[in-house]
């Protein structure tokens, strides 16, 4: 199987997926209620695509194609609020976070989908402790060429986006100690990690080429990497975050990749380096276990700072590029997180306040359906 050609899209539009938790209002556990609330969503209109995931307790709202922090923050609020309603009406809550904090992996039922069974079959239990929630953004690139350049420069900031939206520190009734533990189940899948460092489209055709000719790959979406070029749709597809606990930051933090992105494209044209990943696994580790407070690793001055220390650095270098943007509001929201913390200390905080994860839960679903 080939790879598809590199579609063309507008430079720094962009584009979020967001995996969400369907509870149940009893006991607010996770409840395999995604066709019942896939068949309800169908009879109303609404922008995006509302779609099924692996198991049935969870589902995925995708946007448009946006421009702006502003479109963006519109579509998400009208897909919210119809997957809300569908919710309400089923007496089913929907939640965002990165993993949901008690449910069991081995209760969870796959989606009837023949994806979804090729990949049961092929992972076994693994399938199914996919039960976990993220966030993907796309950046559209003028190019094959430059969307390799942009997806190795972003690797760097890895540890950004992991940070800035860590919410899943529980896991079967459990503080894990992580800002995200949902990372860990990503990195169990074979396929999961880095993308390999070529810099031309035609060698990374040479690379898909001997990798189908293997059989382990059939198309991009056996590729679990952090960051992976999408060539049917022109971009490339940040996938790391884990799905915030409100829109707003979602949409924030979207916008934020996107001015970075900006920035490496206008300002950053020093070609990406192999021992640019030098330090890559150790500060991806650093941002799940110790979110905005974990050690970021320079990897090419060496110098050791905070990751919340580097993203406000970044976010000094490009107030500029959000301005043109207009992402100015995305970027405050940014800083909000930096000062009052991630979705993981909300939990944290929450769950020292109210001792019972059903009562987090309750409250995290309402956080995210707006009551």
């Amino acid at each position: 199987m080939s790879l598809m050609p590199f579609a063309s899209s507008r430079p720094l539009s962009l584009g979020v997926e967001l995996e969400l938790q369907l509870l149940s209002c009893n006991d607010y556990n996770l409840v395999s209620s995604a066709p019942d609330v896939l068949r309800r969503i169908a009879k109303r209109e609404h922008p995006g695509e509302i779609k099924p995931e692996m198991t049935r307790s969870m589902i995925e709202i995708n946007t448009s194609v946006q421009q702006e922090y502003g479109g963006l923050i519109e579509e998400l609020h009208a897909l919210r609020d119809v997957v809300s309603e569908a919710g309400r009406f089923l007496n089913v809550a929907i939640a965002g976070g990165g993993t949901h904090p008690f449910q069991h992996w081995s209760e969870q039922k796959i989606f009837d989908a023949p994806r979804f069974h090729y990949l049961s079959e092929l992972y076994g239990y693994l399938a199914k402790q996919f039960t976990i929630f993220g966030q993907h953004v796309h950046i559209g690139c003028p190019g094959p060429d430059e969307a390799l350049h942009l997806m190795h420069m972003l690797s760097r900031y890895i540890p950004h986006f992991i940070a800035l939206s860590a919410s899943s520190p529980f896991v079967q009734g459990h503080d894990t100690g992580f800002a995200s533990a949902r990372l860990n189940s990503v990195f169990s899948f074979p396929l999961s990690g880095r993308a390999p460092f070529v810099l031309r489209w035609e060698d990374f055709e040479r690379f898909f080429s001997k990798m189908t000719a293997t059989g382990v790959v059939e198309s991009m979406k056996d590729f679990y990497w952090d960051i992976r070029p999408k060539p049917e749709f022109g971009t490339i597809e940040v996938r790391v975050c884990d799905t915030p606990l409100t829109v707003e930051v979602a949409a924030a933090i979207a916008c934020y990749i996107q001015a970075m992105s900006r920035y490496i494209m206008v300002e950053q044209r020093t070609p990406p380096e192999e021992d640019d990943y030098l330090v890559y696994t150790f500060n991806r580790f650093q941002a799940c276990r110790f979110g905005l407070e974990g050690v970021f690793i320079d990897p090419r001055t060496h110098e050791q700072r905070s990751i919340r220390e580097d993203i406000t650095d970044m976010l000094a270098r490009i107030v500029d590029h959000a301005r043109e943007l207009h992402a100015v509001e995305a970027m405050e929201r940014v800083r909000e997180i930096l000062i009052a913390g991630n979705g993981t200390s909300w939990l944290r905080k929450t769950y020292a306040r109210e001792h019972n994860l059903g009562d987090v839960m309750q409250l995290q679903a309402e956080l995210w359906m707006g009551s």
